[in-house]
Parts: C-alpha cells; structure tokens; sequence
C-alpha cells in the first residue's frame, strides 16, 4: 500500500444533504487547536487555517461527523510517517467526502511533528486520511513544479504520545490485509476533540 492511497469507493461516497459546507468551526480562529485522542495518549495538533483553508475545513468535516472516532492508525514507516483516519478497527474503509484542492504549495513543509493530507499519486485526490510526520521529510514538499503533500497543522503538545506510537512495531508485510507497514497492534484514534477557543 503506497504512502497516501485513499481508494474512494462510489458506494462508500459520504453524502449529507443536510450538510452546510459553510459551517465552519471557529471562524473567526485562524489557528485552532484539536486533541487527538489516542489509545496511547493525547495528542494536541494546532491546524493552520491561513495557510491551508480549504483542508483545515475539509478536516473539521470529519470532526464535527465523528467521523474519526474509533478509526486505527493503518500504516507506520519507522522515522517517516503514521497514517490513519481511513479505516475503522476491522480495516473497513470509512466512507468519504469529495476529493479536495491540493495546497501543499503554501508554504508549510512536512517536518516533524507535522500533520499533512495523504492523497493518491494525483495531486489533487485527498479526502479523509493524514499522517504525521515522524522525521523531517522534504521528499514530500513540492519540488520543480511537482504537487506535494499539503502540510495543515503541527503537534504542540503530546509529541512523546506521537513518539511512542511510532516506536510501535510495525509489518514489513501484513497477509490479512495484503498491505505493507501495518502496525502489528495498530493503535486506535478514539475521537478528535476541537479545543475551546481562548
């Protein structure tokens, strides 16, 4: 399984007609912060609006849906990434939202203790998956006109939980799955809890 793939099935496509894509969490907070609430501990990441707009938005989609509860952290490459936000604990595929506009070119880059968007190779397919950065990865930021991997927040606060689930053993090859760097014991994100505004 490469870095990135988000394989979005038509049926799984999340569609709410209820939804107001206007509604924001913390408008008016360039800088809001989320908890992430691991089965190793808590992770504070503070997103950056400015910067990423459209993917800060698209994330509090998820958040404000629940729709991260109870997912695992699929994939895990020693001092590169963690990725998660896609599959719930039997490894089903959660549903998703429309693919969203890449803006890796803002100017964060995937350093340590970053959160990015995981996408397909198009540059323009993420949808629900992210992952931390576990060293600093400049092979994921734009290069020569080519479309990185959109940076959107930074850890803050937790950065031994993000250590300690990255010291996890993970499988070179996984037979259930088919897929390559599953954690033996994939750790869980209960839930995402938006921090109240000061």
């Amino acid at each position: 399984m490469s870095l990135v793939k988000t394989i979005v099935l038509s049926g799984l496509v999340l569609v709410s007609a209820s939804f107001n894509s206007h509604a924001q969490v913390q408008p008016d907070n360039p800088f809001p912060r989320v908890v992430f609430v691991t089965s190793a501990g808590d992770i504070t990441v503070e997103l950056n609006r400015e910067a990423a707009p459209l993917t800060v938005e698209n994330f509090f989609r998820y958040v404000k849906k629940a729709q991260y509860n109870d997912t695992i952290f699929h994939r895990l490459v020693p001092d590169f990434v963690l990725q998660g936000g896609g599959y719930d604990k039997d490894f089903q595929e959660k549903p998703t939202f429309e693919t969203i506009v890449n803006e890796s070119g803002n100017g964060l880059l995937n350093e340590y203790g970053t959160i990015a968007m995981a996408r397909e190779r198009a540059p323009h397919t993420a949808t629900r998956q992210f992952f931390f950065n576990l060293n600093d990865n400049s092979s994921l930021n734009p290069d020569n006109g080519d479309w990185g991997y959109t940076v959107f927040g930074r850890v803050v606060e937790g950065l031994d939980v993000l250590e300690k689930l990255a010291q996890l053993e993970s499988l070179a090859y996984d037979k259930e799955t088919g897929w390559r760097d599953v954690p033996a014991q994939p750790p869980v994100l209960k839930r995402i809890e938006v921090v109240p505004a000061n």
